[in-house]
């Protein structure tokens, strides 16, 4: 079952890297394998907002769609993944981001999954912490094309 948590210092503060990642409409621009991302719905909470939205998922020759519920807590700069339906047995993903400063915090990232098909799961686990290291470039990119570069000051 292929997990990968990581955290990281970046040089954005923590409402910015929140608002990057809570963006999930707009993942097709920029994370690897993501083709579409369709938000079925949503629905505000006290503290938050609750999406429940389809992402297809491309590599090689397989293509999936799979549905989850991200749960999004500004207050909190928190972001909480719920997997729905599609092609794994589970899936459990979390965003934190804890401010440093004015233009720093810290990441924390977590995802845990299992395919329901044998072979998907063999297939990622051979490719599973390059795709991670990839993703994760992907956000930082992301992060300087929106925000700037970070100043070496």
């Amino acid at each position: 079952m292929p997990t990968h948590a990581e955290k990281r210092v970046m040089p954005y503060s923590a409402q910015q890297m929140y608002d990057l990642i809570a963006d999930v409409r707009r993942y097709p621009e920029f994370l690897p394998w993501v083709a579409a991302c369709r938000v079925r719905g949503s629905r505000a909470l006290p503290d938050g907002e609750v999406l429940d939205a389809d992402l297809v998922v491309s590599f090689k020759v397989f293509r999936e769609k799979f549905g989850s519920r991200v749960t999004l807590m500004p207050e909190q700069y928190r972001i909480d993944v719920e997997y729905l339906e599609g092609p794994f047995r589970y899936l459990n993903n979390h965003w934190k981001f804890e401010p440093l400063g004015p233009d720093r915090c810290e990441v924390d990232f977590f995802v845990d999954f299992e395919f329901r098909s044998a072979i998907l799961q063999r297939l990622i686990g051979v490719v599973f912490n390059e795709a991670m290291q990839r993703i994760v470039r992907a956000f930082e990119r992301r992060a300087e094309e929106l925000y700037g570069k970070p100043s070496t000051a």
